[in-house]
């Protein structure tokens, strides 16, 4: 049996904040199944690994026999979370809604136990809310609270619009803790107001707080922003071996770090001893391996891990060329400047990157390295383009 001091440790790892770690421990004295909320909003089809954060602490409480409440917000999903957002949300359908949550629901068994999980949708509870019960959760707060939220004050004092259905999302969020009589509502940093609105929508409604734990956000393969399927810059828990691999293989080391620390389940000991190896003289790219091999053995095969890696290495550490390579075509009538090339196909954001990538010689044409960044093409023929180790393209120049 866990004690209370190993399974504070358990839930205070990678945690950013606990509120109030005092209420957590008369909690967890009560030794009886807590109901641990967490919310998702289907706003996009697919689980990335920037939720894994929030699933791993949910499967660790799983695991310490607690209530895990898996909640899909396929009601306020049809709102959109402002929170940390510049403007106005566009509204998504029903249909759009309901097909993301559909993929959530199977989704989140690659993580959580099945059996052990209750999958609720606050539209089961927020459809029924007559227009009474709306002004009523409205009266609960006011709109300068409202606007001591960071997002909404800049956008105030900025001059953007603020429409009143955001000032309703975080209400709806909160009355989600009231509905469920949750213990424990686990979310992102960038959910902490939200979240604390569900603890005095309680005491508002006569029930007992819940205590929050805010998780950090993971950034993506950027380094620098949260991992967002609309950044562009998310590695999907469906998505195939292979690709997986790539992404990982391409963060930073310093990211790779963080990376360990918050989605791999090796205890921070093997970590420290990793990083320990990395001071000693570990080449970085071996641990990064350690860490795909494992991201990738959860969610697909241990074999499918090692074909991956070998595929990796074979391709991007050997130099080989992908076989499966999509072909495009562009049109360069009379001529066509590299530059503008490398563009249309895909492989750079715009001509002055190439510019620079040619500069640094980071740029081959069918295996050769091209150094004038003036180079015009005026053969019509099929060739092959890479751009750095890993960014490829089959392009038919007519």
């Amino acid at each position: 049996m866990t004690t209370l001091n190993e399974t504070l440790a358990i839930l205070c790892r990678g945690t950013e904040e606990i509120l109030t770690e005092d209420a957590l421990i008369e909690k967890l004295k009560e030794q009886r199944p807590l109901r641990i909320k967490a919310g998702f909003d289907p706003t996009a089809p697919d689980i990335h690994l920037g939720h894994l954060v929030l699933l791993n602490k949910m499967r660790q409480l799983q695991e310490l026999d607690h209530d895990i409440l898996f909640l899909i917000g396929d009601f306020t999903g049809r709102i959109g979370d402002p929170s940390l957002k510049n403007e106005t949300r566009p509204p998504l359908s029903e249909a759009q809604v309901k097909a993301n949550a559909d993929t959530y629901a199977k989704q989140v068994f690659k993580v959580l136990d099945p059996k052990k999980t209750t999958v609720l949708f606050n539209s089961e509870w927020l459809n029924k809310l007559s227009p009474a019960d709306f002004v009523k959760l409205a009266s609960s707060y006011t709109v300068a609270r409202m606007l001591e939220r960071d997002d909404f004050h800049k956008r105030y004092t900025s001059g953007q619009s603020i429409a009143i259905h955001e000032f309703l999302y975080p209400l709806l969020q909160g009355y989600d803790s009231v509905a469920m009589k949750a213990d424990i509502e686990l979310g992102g940093t960038d959910q902490k107001f939200n979240l604390l609105i569900g603890r005095e929508l309680q005491k508002h409604y006569g029930e007992a707080q819940q205590v929050v734990i805010t998780l950090p956000l993971l950034v993506g393969l950027d380094g620098i922003k949260k991992m967002s399927k609309s950044l562009g810059n998310y590695i999907g828990i469906d998505e195939p071996a292979d690709s997986m691999f790539g992404k990982i293989m391409s963060i930073s080391d310093e990211t790779m770090w963080r990376y360990f620390e918050l989605i791999s389940s090796r205890t921070m000991d093997e970590i420290q001893t990793l990083r320990q190896r990395a001071t000693d003289g570990m080449n970085p790219r071996d641990i990064k391996f350690l860490l795909a091999e494992e991201i990738i053995t959860r969610f697909h095969t241990e074999e499918a891990a090692h074909a991956a890696r070998d595929h990796f290495v074979a391709q991007f550490q050997k130099g080989e060329i992908p076989e499966d390579l999509e072909e495009t075509s562009i049109i360069i009538g009379d001529g066509h400047l590299i530059g503008h090339i490398l563009k249309e196909a895909g492989l750079v954001e715009g001509t002055s990157e190439a510019m620079r990538l040619i500069q640094q010689g980071a740029v081959r044409m069918d295996g050769e390295r091209i150094l004038d960044n003036r180079l015009r093409l005026t053969n019509k023929k099929t060739v092959i383009f890479q751009v750095g180790k890993r960014r490829f393209a089959k392009v038919n120049l007519i």
